[in-house]
């Protein structure tokens, strides 16, 4: 009879969403993987890259229930001996579900709500084309890698523009960083990690990228991280139209959103809402402007 090595207990292991899905009447259940499938048994395993050679995702197991593998944590910490009592070790294998071995498919339909980050994070959305506030709730659980794929393009108010974003746009400014027209068109972006700003030039009409830190009164204040103006004032116009551009942040996705997505749907025990979709692609269209005010008012 051979007991376990601590040394090889749970590396790596990670949790998945855990919390309360506020206004929806769903709760997502506690769910434990990590990058490999997990082999209780093994003396060890090693660790595939959260991204295949082939692009395609590497989810590792996710736990049907918490609880029996919490349990089996504390047998396993303890040194309890194993591969002996079937009472054990036949619910643990049970409790596993490899999600590489799920099929994928594509979803499609209207986001209700966000949570989280990019490493992790969560979309909770509705299939269909048309916003029902009454449909099934599908919850795409996005890699806690930070290696699913995500997507948002669609036009936004100016309203929306807000501190934190980072903005791409044409304009003249003084040598105090003022522009000397109203701006009439900007890009939200989410650009490279390695990606550094060209300075801007006063008196010459430049692309300039950088980050808002306020939005008052039609008015941007923006931080530049090169050169010798660093801060610019920028007036926006009353038609400014302000467009996302492929930006992959979370933040950005709200109620009423198209999206589509590409995952591996699990809706069995363990699963979140009507389904856990374990997604390796989610691309969303912004709601008309009109559309996304109507949604705000109905609530989710």
């Amino acid at each position: 009879m051979r007991c376990m090595n601590r040394s090889t207990v749970l590396g790596g292991c990670w949790w998945a969403l855990c919390s309360a899905v506020v206004g929806l009447g769903i709760y997502v259940t506690p769910a434990m993987a990590q990058p490999t499938p997990y082999n209780p048994y093994a003396e060890s395993h090693d660790t595939l890259p959260p991204v295949a050679a082939d692009g395609t995702l590497n989810w590792g197991s996710f736990y049907k229930s918490a609880a029996i593998q919490k349990a089996y944590e504390r047998l396993w910490n303890l040194g309890a001996c194993r591969n002996t009592n079937k009472a054990i070790t036949i619910p643990v294998e049970r409790n596993k579900l490899v999600i590489n071995n799920l099929p994928e498919a594509s979803f499609s339909g209207r986001v209700r709500m966000t949570s989280g980050t990019l490493a992790g994070g969560m979309v909770a959305f509705t299939e269909g084309a048309a916003i029902d506030p009454a449909g099934a709730v599908l919850i795409a659980q996005l890699h806690p890698a930070g290696v699913t794929q995500v997507q948002v393009g669609g036009r936004i108010s100016s309203a929306a523009i807000r501190p934190g974003m980072t903005v791409r746009l044409r304009s003249q400014v003084n040598d105090k960083g003022r522009a000397t027209d109203p701006v009439r068109s900007i890009d939200i972006v989410t650009p490279p990690v390695d990606f550094k700003p060209d300075p801007v030039r006063s008196n010459q009409v430049d692309t300039i990228v950088g980050t808002i830190l306020t939005n008052r009164n039609r008015m941007l204040l923006v931080k530049v991280d090169a050169g010798k103006i660093r801060r610019l004032v920028l007036p926006l116009a009353e038609d400014a139209e302000v467009m996302i551009v492929d930006a992959a942040q979370l933040d950005l996705i709200g109620p009423g959103d198209e999206v589509e997505i590409t995952g591996r749907r699990w809706s069995g025990e363990g699963a979140a809402g009507a389904g856990t979709v374990f997604a390796s692609r989610i691309v969303v269209t912004k709601a008309p402007i009109a559309e996304t005010l109507a949604s705000d008012s109905r609530g989710p």
